[in-house]
């Protein structure tokens, strides 16, 4: 899974990026053209109850990488352009960095003022496709439906929208025209959370530039999440234990980095299962809804091919009794079939022929 973070220049995108990374990749001189990568951990206690439990000789989290989109400069200033739309166009989602700081006014034009980039990218790549394919309509009769005139037609259609100011997510198309705009990865289809990057005495703030943010996010359907991207850089750069104890002298649980990470793996609707034992603790990424013969196949498509049945109890079952061995004792542990719907946090044991 990847993550593109965009954002207006200054608006705090390459900070959030070195927290969520926690310092470990070094970033790009700025103005380079180059985008700044990295993997995380998606934060998972239950996890670390297992590798308590296990002391396995490997601990295995569920990840995503991350890209901070590279703006490129030029005299004029810093502005956007392919290079920083190539670095972004691939990623499965996007976390869009809002500054509101000095001011939490500015906010709402920082947002539309970078959707309205994106949007005028996807623009760009519907009218250079539009060229691209005028030739083979020389000469076709009116009315008359080619390959050529059909996505012609449909390139119209998303030209008129963009023009109007609405993104591909705001409207409804066929399944065949979707398998068409999937191909060309329109950065205003993918799915999106706000982060708004608040300045360090703004955090918790319920000011009323702040509170229409808010509720504008909501309304549009846009995942929304408040933090100070300074404030988080200089804590997640401090040694675990530091960072834990400067945490509990906030009163905070955990950094809003963790939220973030958790927050995008939600939205991309993808769950974990577990498999754990002395070799290894290990989250598995797998989507809401699949089955225990995909949850197979993530392992290793030898175990989905030889599957005969998976063993399964879900964290909370074994947390309450203690352990997996007792939910076994307990008659907690259930057999299921193929088609079995894994639920998140399930932990699972897999009998194959293999």
């Amino acid at each position: 899974m990847i993550v593109g973070i965009v954002g207006l220049p200054s608006s705090g995108k390459t900070t959030l990026f070195r927290a969520l990374t926690r310092g470990t990749v070094k970033i790009n001189e700025y103005g380079s053209g180059k985008p700044n990568v990295g993997v995380v951990n998606v934060p998972d206690e239950r996890i670390d109850y297992f590798a308590k439990q296990y002391n396995p000789k490997k601990t295995t989290y569920a990840s995503i990488q991350f890209i901070d989109g590279a703006a490129k400069v030029d005299t004029g200033g810093a502005k956007f352009g392919a290079d920083f739309f190539a670095d972004v166009r691939r990623v499965d989602a996007l976390v869009h960095v809002v500054a509101a700081f000095p001011d939490a006014s500015q906010a709402m034009s920082n947002l539309h003022a970078l959707n309205d980039e994106l949007l005028l990218a996807d623009m760009q790549m519907v009218e250079n496709r539009m060229e691209r394919i005028e030739k083979q309509l020389h000469g076709v009769k009116k009315g008359a439906l080619t390959p050529a005139t059909i996505e012609n037609a449909l390139l119209e259609r998303l030209k008129d929208a963009f023009e109007n100011g609405k993104p591909l997510k705001s409207m409804d198309f066929s399944a065949d025209e979707m398998k068409f705009i999937n191909s060309y990865s329109f950065l205003t289809l993918k799915p999106m959370i706000i982060v708004l990057n608040v300045a360090e005495d703004m955090i918790g703030s319920e000011s009323e530039e702040i509170v229409a943010f808010r509720k504008y996010c909501e309304e549009e359907l846009l995942g929304e999440l408040e933090l100070c991207a300074e404030i988080e850089m200089e804590v997640a750069e401090l040694p675990d234990e530091e960072e834990a104890e400067f945490l509990a002298s906030m009163g905070i649980k955990e950094p809003a980095r963790n939220a973030l990470i958790k927050k995008t793996y939600e939205m991309l609707g993808l769950i974990s299962f577990i498999t754990a034992g002395e070799p290894e603790v290990r989250a598995w990424t797998i989507h809401k809804g699949e089955t225990a013969i995909d949850a197979a196949g993530t392992i290793h498509s030898d175990i989905a091919r030889g599957f005969i049945r998976a063993e399964v109890a879900n964290f909370k079952q074994i947390e309450e009794v203690g352990s997996w061995e007792e939910a076994k004792r307990q008659g907690i542990v259930t057999l299921q079939g193929k088609d079995y719907v894994v639920e998140d946090g399930d932990v699972m044991y897999i009998r194959n022929k293999v």
